[in-house]
């Protein structure tokens, strides 16, 4: 069974950074696309960022590009999520995921494709 567990949110101005953490267990961790989903209130869960298996191709959605960072080090089991430059835009529940499987392409920009959830971790940003 893969437990997927988020850490690291939290209250921040804007302007400033956070570090998500999401430690996962089992042993195919490195086997799998990760990505990063984030849900504001009353709106659907949107796609972040995701990142290949050896970490060489990464997406992310475009209001994030050039201020958000994903990473893995499949040594630990862990992804993470470097924030940068918050937008009061940035407020919601991040969620980490893990893709169906270890193939890398556009297609892990959409929710429905991912098979395990996180539990996600609160992001405020105050302007």
């Amino acid at each position: 069974q893969v437990q997927l567990v988020e850490s690291g949110g939290g209250l921040v101005q804007a302007g400033g950074s956070l570090r998500l953490s999401c430690a996962a267990s089992g042993r195919t961790f490195s086997s799998y696309v990760m990505g990063w989903f984030r849900q504001a209130p009353a709106k659907e869960r949107e796609f972040v960022a995701s990142i290949s298996w050896s970490g060489g191709t990464i997406y992310y959605t475009d209001s994030v590009k050039g201020r958000f960072t994903i990473s893995r080090d499949n040594a630990k089991n862990t992804v993470y999520l470097q924030m940068n430059s918050l937008k009061p835009e940035d407020t919601g529940v991040y969620y980490c995921a893990r893709y169906r499987s270890g193939t890398m392409t556009r297609a892990t920009m959409t929710a429905s494709n991912y098979a395990y959830w996180g539990q996600g971790t609160q992001v405020t940003v105050s302007s």
